[in-house]
């Protein structure tokens, strides 16, 4: 199997200053561990493109997009609320993550590679169609499945969220969605306080409370997610790969380990292979314990490359 690694060196250069824990040595830990543990040599690696206007328009409003490159600073640092700032770099990397979604998109629909997997920040299932929060500024993943959609004509794409916050912006962009499936577990109640009030019937959020684990997590998955899948039977899977709901990240409550997030990935996979083509692409959001956050991309990225056997 093929296996996409797309980055770019743009995600390194956002910065939100010293002490915010969404920082640049998380590409790095990812790098390192990926590399120690010979994952990497199994990847085709890929630079992410800039993404176009017009796809961040598919998702976004015209007015926000030219509303954020409009307040890119030259120099120093602007924010759009108290948890999200942009440097000079800013405008590049959020259009460089939001880039390798739709590059990760076409290679696995053009059957160019099997699955990829995007080290990319800022991260994105918290921007709104209209609004930037908690460290996201464009919805990458949402970018991706509307292109896959637009570009390609798929007619069902999967949206699988395991971060330990609710992906709200994800949801504000696909609620009522005929054509997309979102499935997310998250710690509950914890920012951004919502996922748990009438969810439209193309969402399926598990909350969960803090210290749940492995058992949890599992349950939430097995019971909820996988028969739900099986029902939509999506053409392409998508991950908003979040690991901050690692027992050793301190942002969070939640109790899960290294080998969950292989788990989950295998579940998906066999969906994915059942109704996908095995087609799958994953999009980096949390993670900020650095040694947890390696550890877990690569039991994450194992599976997507079939290295897992």
């Amino acid at each position: 199997m093929r296996t996409a690694f797309v980055t770019h060196a743009d995600c390194l250069r956002h910065d939100m200053g010293a002490h915010h824990p969404e920082s640049p040595s998380r590409l790095g830990a990812i790098d390192d561990q990926l590399i120690a543990s010979g994952v990497g040599d199994h990847l085709d690696r890929y630079e992410a493109p800039l993404a176009t206007d017009e796809q961040l328009e598919r998702v976004h409003p015209a007015q926000y997009v030219r509303a954020i490159r409009e307040i890119a600073p030259q120099a120093g640092t602007v924010h759009l609320d108290p948890d999200t700032a942009m440097n000079p770099w800013t405008l590049y990397a959020a259009l460089r993550a939001a880039g390798a979604a739709v590059r990760a998109t076409d290679l696995v629909l053009k059957k160019e590679v099997n699955a990829a997997f995007c080290a990319v920040r800022p991260p994105g299932h918290h921007a709104c169609r209209a609004r930037s929060m908690g460290f996201c500024i464009f919805n990458n993943v949402a970018v991706a499945a509307r292109h896959a959609i637009a570009a390609h004509g798929l007619e069902r794409v999967a949206i699988i969220d395991f971060d330990v916050h609710h992906g709200n912006g994800t949801e504000d962009i696909f609620e009522n969605d005929q054509h997309v499936l979102m499935a997310s577990i998250f710690q509950h109640p914890f920012y951004p306080y919502s996922g748990t009030e009438d969810p439209a019937p193309n969402m399926f959020n598990v909350p969960l409370a803090a210290g749940s684990g492995s058992r949890e997590f599992r349950h939430a998955v097995t019971k909820h997610w996988l028969p739900a899948l099986d029902v939509f039977k999506p053409e392409l899977v998508l991950f908003s790969a979040g690991f901050d709901a690692h027992a050793e990240d301190d942002l969070a409550m939640l109790r899960f380990t290294d080998g969950d997030y292989a788990w989950v990935t295998d579940q998906v996979k066999a969906v994915a292979e059942r109704y996908a083509q095995g087609r799958m692409v994953s999009v980096l959001e949390g993670g900020y314990a650095l040694g947890a956050l390696g550890r877990s991309v690569v039991q994450h990225v194992r599976v997507l490359a079939g290295l897992d056997g």
